[in-house]
């Protein structure tokens, strides 16, 4: 569960005002937008709060930055995820074709190795009778 308190949730040391008497104690709103929360909720909580003769496209353009952030925090992370599983993936490969190439070098040096070295024992043993 979430440890943030919802700012509409009364906590025992408040008063609740009946409707007529909160809109009356409360003061008018102020005619500037706020600045974007990261939260959506509250973007949308703000649109409803305001003024009927609030400038809608500044609100658009409010929840389009708050929506777009949140998309791009998430895209940054899957973005992240999926490179570092395919280079994963690719080094994986690369270091199984880097080990079967050593493999197959090492394989044929020391098989030329070892022909080489037997011909010249037995070149020995020929000469030396």
């Amino acid at each position: 569960m979430s440890n943030l308190i919802d700012a509409n949730i009364p906590v025992l040391t408040e008063v609740i005002l009946p409707d007529a008497e909160a809109s009356a104690a409360q003061p008018a709103p102020a005619t500037q937008l706020p600045v974007v929360q990261d939260d959506m909720s509250a973007a949308m909580e703000q649109a409803t709060n305001n003024e009927p003769q609030q400038d809608w496209q500044e609100l658009e353009q409010n929840v389009k930055e708050a929506v777009l952030k949140q998309v791009l925090t998430r895209v940054d992370f899957v973005l992240e995820h999926r490179v570092r599983d395919g280079l994963a993936d690719v080094l994986q490969t690369a270091v199984d074709k880097l080990a079967n190439d050593i493999r197959a070098g090492l394989s044929k040096s020391l098989e030329e190795l070892i022909t080489r070295s037997v011909n010249q024992e037995i070149s020995k043993l020929r000469s030396g009778k």
